[in-house]
């Protein structure tokens, strides 16, 4: 037994040590992608200072990474299961890793924006935080122009307003799953704005969608 057991130790410390390079190395993959993919947002503002687009490259690349690794090591199953006492519906699993990445420290959203407005301009700052949520409050607001095509200037500020809130509350999520999961509280937001000050929303995108229908039934009539 003892002869099996010596036989057996060396194998399972050899095992043991392969794996722990292999997740090394996976690591150190990983984290080369995420700082290739900060350079390259960075790269976008032609900031044409090599010290200054080196910090801004350091900031958002530390933040893409405290993001991962909070969601890693805080999975969905560390929030009991429950109601959405709002809903009265099952929480999700997708739920459930919303709130447990809204539970990180706040310092870790402070670090990332007040890095960003250390070497940038308040626009720049946006365009990375567009990066981030890949345009989704440029998206989202041509959406709206569209369903509401005589929106007004002040309709247009809040609803704008409430998006660029949404994507900077984004940043701090990992998936884009979770990134639209947080733009979807917003977007309630902003239809009941519009219901509250005027407009009929559920009546609006009715007739909007019945609009595209017919638009796109001329169109494979014309063609046939």
């Amino acid at each position: 037994m003892k002869h099996l057991m010596k036989m057996i130790l060396p194998m399972l410390l050899l095992l043991f040590a392969f794996n722990a390079m292999a997740q090394t190395d996976a690591d150190a993959k990983a984290n080369e992608e995420i700082r290739s993919k900060a350079a390259e947002w960075v790269a976008s503002l032609n900031l044409n200072d090599a010290a200054k687009a080196q910090r801004v490259t350091d900031v958002v690349a530390t933040h893409l990474k405290t993001i991962r690794d909070w969601n890693n090591t805080h999975p969905f199953t560390t929030v009991p299961a429950g109601i959405n006492p709002r809903t009265g519906e099952m929480l999700s699993e997708l739920d459930r890793q919303v709130i447990a990445n809204s539970a990180m420290p706040k310092s870790i959203h402070e670090n990332l924006m007040n890095g960003l407005r250390k070497d940038l301009t308040e626009e720049q700052v946006n365009a990375m935080l567009d990066k981030y949520t890949i345009g989704k409050v440029a998206f989202t607001m041509k959406g709206y122009k569209a369903i509401v095509p005589d929106l007004t200037p002040t309709e247009d500020s809040v609803l704008t307003k409430n998006l660029e809130l949404a994507r900077e509350q984004a940043v701090d999520y990992k998936s884009m799953k979770q990134i639209s999961a947080i733009f979807e509280i917003y977007k309630t937001k902003n239809e009941q704005y519009l219901n509250t000050h005027g407009r009929d929303w559920h009546a609006l995108f009715g007739a909007y969608v019945k609009a595209q229908k017919a638009k796109k039934a001329a169109q494979t009539s014309k063609q046939n």
